[in-house]
Formats: C-alpha cells, structure tokens, sequence
C-alpha cells in the first residue's frame, strides 16, 4: 500500500498547516543544512541578524518561508498558515523544565504516531514496569470530546496505574491523564507529576512529516523537575519512544484508515476513533487512507 504513495503533498489542509522543522538550538551558523517537510527540500540558515531563515532548496530566488520560533522549535508552513500556533501556556511558567527530548525518525505516517500516542492500553506490554504492568491493564472508561472554541480533540478522566511515572517519581502512582490533539500532527499529554498534586506534566508529539508514512518525531517536555540534568530527562523520554518505534514501523497499512470499519475498536479506542473522525472532518488526505465515497454514503 504505501510503496506507491505520493511523495509531495498536495493535501491544503496539511500545506496550510504550521510543521516543526527542528529545534532552535540545531541552527547554528549562516551556512545552509537542509531538511524535508511533506516530501520538499527545505533549506535553512541563520541570517545576519542571528534568527533561523527557511526557503526551498528548488527556489532560485531564496524565497523565506513563513516561520514561528514556539516551543524550543523553529516551524515553517508550506501553503498559508494561520496567525498563531496553538497555545501551551505551561511552557511561560517559570519553574518549569522546558526540554528537547531529542528526534526520532519512524518510518510510519504521522498520524499513525499521533494515535499511538493516544493508545493506554498498551502501556503494560510496551513500556513494561515503567508506564505500565500486569495486572493493570484495564483502560477504564473516560471522556472525549471537542473543544467548541479551539476545535482541539480531549480526552479527560484517564487514569492509568504506572510503576514508574516518571524521572520524579520515586513509587507507583495512579496517574491522571488529560490527551489532547490541537493539530493534525501533532499531540500534547497532561499527566500528574509526583512533586505537585495540582499542577501537570506536559509531553507532546510534535510530527514532521517527510513523506506520507515516514516522519521524524519531536519530543517537547515542559516538566516541574528541579533535580534531574535534562541528560536524564532526556535518556527517561528517548527509552519510552524507542519502544514504541518497533511497534510503529510494524504497523501496517503505514497510512491511517479513517473508515471507522477498516479496523476493529474497543472501548479503550475512544479517543482514537475521535481523532480518526475529526481528521476526516477536516478533509485531511495526507498520511491517512481516506474514508471512501462508497463507505461514506453507507455510515451516513
């Protein structure tokens, strides 16, 4: 299925969205390095002011592309992209540990990751004695729903048992978990942190899509942690990923069924399917295997 797939995108909801190309720090010097966003050749550089230039490599002219430096990232946008990028307010607070957990690239469409992501049920066979372990691998029931202002997809009321929560955590701890999805691409985890019972740890999945069923996927943490090296940090984030990218490269179709009968759910799916629906609402093509006109007139 995906050794046929288009390798630049033609998708304009996915051209007109903001992508994150890499990390700020990682442009360091006015000479060009290159990278690719939605199977284009992006070229990059610091200009005489000292802030990150992109334009495609293919452009004579050097056209800039827009560009946003959020989030410890510099992101570019292909098409027209909106006026702002969704906001983490958690990432202005002042005792919080804003982090780069590193890069990884998958071979699997990013929406692909991004519903991984949202996956609990698999956290006692993956992330073993860390996330989770037997006999706790019950999802109990939890809510979804859309944001009627932001349109961002959440799911709230998760609760997951996790020997090891996190670089803090020094017990298991029933965590509490808030998913939410504000970007085609990309996902943001709120999930209790051991040193403050009100306040949250914040992990997100931000994608680049370099081609339909590859990506390179950026870790963000914005964590209350006074005490680890972000070495730690990031060693504890880069162990968690790399279990799951076996299982991501092994997923197949690599592209995301959007036809709700392509795969068979389970409860714990919800948010999943949410993400599946809200994407083909949108009318995203790109990454994914869009529900069919035939399949669409018969769930109607």
């Amino acid at each position: 299925m995906t050794a046929n797939v288009a390798t630049t995108c033609t998708d304009p909801v996915i051209l007109d969205q903001w992508h994150p190309l890499l990390p700020l720090d990682e442009i360091t010097t006015d000479q060009p390095n290159t990278a690719v966003l939605l199977g284009e050749q992006l070229s990059y550089r610091l200009d005489a002011n000292g802030d990150p230039v992109v334009w495609l490599t293919a452009d004579a002219d050097a056209t800039p592309l827009p560009i946003l430096v959020e989030y410890l990232y510099v992101w570019t946008c292909l098409g027209s992209p909106p006026d702002r990028l969704f906001a983490i307010p958690e990432f202005s607070e002042p005792d919080r540990r804003n982090v780069h957990a590193g890069t990884i690239g998958v071979h699997v469409s990013a929406p692909r990751a991004v519903e991984n992501f949202l996956d609990m049920g698999h956290f006692p066979f993956v992330h073993t004695d860390v996330l989770g372990a037997e006999p706790h691998t019950e999802v109990v029931e939890y809510d979804v729903h859309i944001d009627p202002d932001t349109n961002d997809v959440w799911a709230t009321e998760c609760v997951f048992y996790q020997p090891r929560a996190a670089t803090t955590s020094t017990e298991g701890q029933m965590s509490d978990y808030l998913y939410r999805v504000p970007h085609p691409f990309c996902v943001i985890l709120y999930k209790t942190t051991p040193l403050d019972k009100d306040r949250m740890d914040v992990i997100a999945l931000f994608c680049r899509p370099t081609a339909q069923d590859r990506i390179e996927a950026h870790m963000f943490l914005s964590l209350l942690d006074p005490d680890n090296t972000d070495a730690a940090i990031r060693k504890f984030q880069q162990t968690i990923f790399g279990q799951d990218k076996p299982i991501l490269e092994n997923q197949h179709p690599k592209l995301l069924p959007l036809d709700s009968r392509a795969e068979t759910p389970i409860r714990a799916d919800k948010v999943a399917i949410a993400y599946r629906r809200w994407l083909s609402d949108l009318g995203v093509t790109y990454g994914v295997i869009p529900v069919s006109p035939t399949s669409a007139s018969v769930t109607s």
